[in-house]
């Protein structure tokens, strides 16, 4: 109404009870939209208000708005949604599971964005965090993963953020969707072998393996003991020595 819209089709409330608090500004407005783009609140708790309204019920908020976006998105439509990375690896939990497998089934999840830790923590959340992009009306056949990373860091902070310039390259090879140091695909097949397991884990990432022997290790941590007892009897030592000095 602000920029001379009538209609904007705005609607208040809380989107998993339905429940509104102000809603004639949506009157009139689609109930399936082409283009969903959400970052939703996960971490939180929904009752059985909420729950009722879903196929898969669980109190867990990130797995109902993800339910409630593939069921309000027309046949075609498109969508980029950000979700905690539980949301992704857990299969612990029934619900969990069901959703991914209806998203799998009734979408074409084309790509997840990993994102590293402190994407958010200016926002006061230190979460890690993914960015699914799917398109309903087809199944799933692979999805192609890109890992976003700060330069020569394990996360991002509040002085060194993320910007464009990290996705310069996710740019460049989404069309192609082509495999590099830092995308790769994983079909179907492998998904369901995990059992809808769709946490990011770059195949091309090297983990430095400790290749020390167990007697290794224990000689280490018995010099370490040594020199922290040398250091204790220097500091006891230094201690009881009477400081010098004298009166005025």
């Amino acid at each position: 109404m602000l920029h001379g819209i009538d209609f904007p089709h705005v609607w208040h409330g809380n989107a998993l009870t339905g429940a509104p608090v102000y809603e004639h500004l949506f009157d009139g407005a689609p109930t399936h939209f082409n283009v969903i783009l959400t970052n939703p609140p996960f971490g939180g708790k929904e009752g059985s208000v909420a729950q009722s309204r879903f196929a898969y019920k669980t109190s867990s908020t990130q797995v109902l708005f993800l339910q409630h976006v593939i069921d309000s998105l027309a046949d075609g439509g498109h969508a980029g949604m950000i979700v905690d990375e539980g949301l992704l690896f857990r299969t612990n939990e029934t619900a969990f599971v069901q959703t991914k497998r209806k998203l799998l089934e009734e979408c074409d999840l084309y790509c997840i964005v990993s994102l590293a830790p402190g994407v958010f923590t200016t926002a006061g959340s230190g979460v890690k965090t993914n960015i699914l992009f799917f398109r309903k009306g087809k199944p799933t056949k692979k999805i192609w993963y890109y890992e976003v990373l700060p330069k020569e860091r394990e996360r991002f902070t509040k002085t060194a953020p993320l910007t464009s310039e990290h996705f310069d390259e996710f740019f460049r090879l989404l069309r192609r969707r082509a495999d590099s140091d830092n995308s790769w695909t994983v079909s179907m097949d492998k998904i369901k072998e995990r059992n809808y397991d769709l946490k990011a884990v770059n195949p091309r990432r090297k983990t430095e393996a400790d290749s020390r022997t167990p007697n290794e290790l224990l000689a280490e941590i018995e010099m370490q003991n040594m020199e922290l007892k040398k250091a204790l009897r220097e500091l006891r030592g230094a201690l009881k020595r009477p400081r010098g000095g004298g009166r005025l």
